[in-house]
């Protein structure tokens, strides 16, 4: 094993979670001990760690290790980062494991019943989890600590999937930097138009970091809705949907490279897709009296509606999760269910902050399916899948189809396990496509005025894992779990 990589990063969130102290030392709570006593025992798990490690370690790594290193990363970071929950609110292993998961995965389900009762530091704390965990705790290390850096790419192809670093640039700790200089500048774009509106600068800061990370933890109970304002939720919706876009694509911007931004397939698509749901809110929202604003003033009601529409399918396609003033689809009624659902199982673009099964692998597998109803029609075409104008290679739409099989058999047993828990139909199914697309809010008792405190603790567990394994993209995680993997790793 790598145990010198495993020190630098619990080093790394040592770091984060000393700075996270300094916020209860200026707002004077008391949980700054909790904070202090979980960033020692990071330092001490990470030094001992690097101190038992080689240095010969890190100069040669198999793709299998790469697996096996992101996997262990992500959930060591939550084992450290659940512990200012133990210490200070007393949770149990269950909800403090869930709670910190939920928050590096950029889920933002959550344990808390009453988030304002909260201490500005751990508040600070859900937000700063989801800013690390949205571009990647690997990405995050390779930027921030030049040590880091290697030659071989796997580990960070095994993060991040959807955005081959090591094809931007030919030094991967380059590309890192830059990605990172424009997940700031974003960040502090954002902070400065929430300040603008009704927000203080702490609540501007956190929705910031969870905006762009489209986790959907927030400073308050009622989440967006509790400053009832228009602009903030416009700020966050135009903000979630950014976040949804590959940032390999903001790359390229950066680099003067705009018609790759401008000509992007999968981006134009993500955008159809929200314009298409737009308006099926809209007019649904028109049509049902309990759902949607009817007033006297038609304008009013246009206005509202259209606002709630856009809010909405701007959350749940980016994976936030962010509950908006009027944000309830549960009680709207049915009909708003299944676009929900489909919603949440799009996701958002590869490469992004954003999960479900990405917006990428649904384009390749509907161009697949047309080509077979025109094979039929002429079976000597020979027809191949082109997205941006370049052939799509036949390996990875067949990984596309295999992640769609697998995402539907991992949600009907998810939904098989909380149903034999003790949850009806609609809350499991519900809370299964959340937690493997990262969305936060389920359905019915998991729903958006909802939280996960009443879920028996396998539940949690077992939601917990599907975090990760969405996060992290299914076979980075499945991988582990299957003989070979471990045969060909010794």
């Amino acid at each position: 094993m790598k145990k010198r990589l495993f020190g630098i990063l619990l080093t790394m969130e040592g770091l984060m979670l000393a700075l996270t102290s300094i916020v209860s030392l200026i707002y004077a709570e008391d949980d700054g001990l909790a904070f202090l006593t979980s960033a020692l025992i990071a330092f001490a798990v990470g030094g001992a760690l690097h101190t038992a490690g080689s240095k010969k370690e890190g100069k040669r790594m198999t793709r299998a290790d790469s697996f096996l290193i992101v996997a262990l990363t992500w959930v060591l970071f939550s084992a450290i980062g659940m512990m200012p929950f133990i210490l200070h609110l007393r949770m149990s292993p269950a909800d403090a494991f869930f709670e910190a998961m939920s928050g590096f995965t950029t889920t933002g389900a959550t344990i808390i019943a009453d988030v304002d009762g909260l201490t500005y530091g751990l508040r600070f704390w859900r937000s700063m989890m989801h800013w690390i965990g949205g571009l990647g705790i690997i990405v995050f290390s390779v930027a921030l600590i030049p040590v880091y850096e290697m030659k071989n790419s796997n580990v960070y192809s095994a993060e991040v999937s959807g955005l081959e670093l090591d094809r931007l640039r030919p030094k991967i700790g380059a590309t890192a930097r830059r990605t990172l200089s424009i997940y700031i500048l974003l960040s502090v774009i954002c902070t400065l138009f929430l300040w603008m509106g009704p927000m203080d600068l702490f609540d501007a800061v956190c929705h910031a970091m969870s905006t762009l990370a489209t986790g959907g933890f927030s400073t308050h109970t009622a989440s967006v809705g509790f400053f009832h304002s228009a602009y903030v939720e416009y700020v966050c919706a135009i903000f979630m949907l950014l976040s949804s876009i590959n940032f390999s694509l903001y790359y390229y911007l950066s680099i003067r490279r705009t018609q790759v931004f401008l000509r992007n397939e999968e981006m134009h698509t993500f955008f159809y897709i929200v314009s298409f749901f737009v308006l099926v809110f809209f007019l649904l929202f028109l049509h049902t009296p309990q759902a949607g604003c009817h007033t006297e003033d038609m304008l009013y009601n246009l206005g509202q509606n259209f606002r709630t529409a856009f809010f909405h399918v701007s959350s749940i396609i980016s994976s936030t999760g962010f509950a908006g003033e009027n944000f309830n689809y549960v009680s709207w009624g049915v009909p708003f269910w299944m676009p929900t659902l489909i919603l949440m199982a799009i996701g958002a673009c590869a490469g992004s902050t954003g999960g479900g099964i990405k917006v990428l692998r649904i384009l390749i597998c509907a161009k697949g399916a047309l080509n077979e109803f025109v094979k039929l029609l002429h079976p000597r075409a020979v027809l191949g899948i082109r997205i941006s104008g370049q052939i799509v290679p036949g390996e990875n739409v067949s990984r596309a189809l295999a992640y769609i099989f697998i995402y539907l058999i991992l949600t009907v047993i998810g939904t098989f396990i909380l149903t034999l828990l003790g949850n009806d139909i609609e809350t499991s199914l519900g809370s299964s496509i959340s937690m493997l697309s990262n969305i936060g809010p389920g359905m019915g008792a998991t729903g958006p005025a909802s939280n996960f405190s009443h879920i028996h603790d396998a539940g949690k567990w077992l939601m917990s894992f599907y975090m990760l394994v969405g996060r992290l993209e299914i076979f980075t995680v499945l991988l582990l779990f299957m003989p070979r993997f471990w045969k060909e790793n010794n």
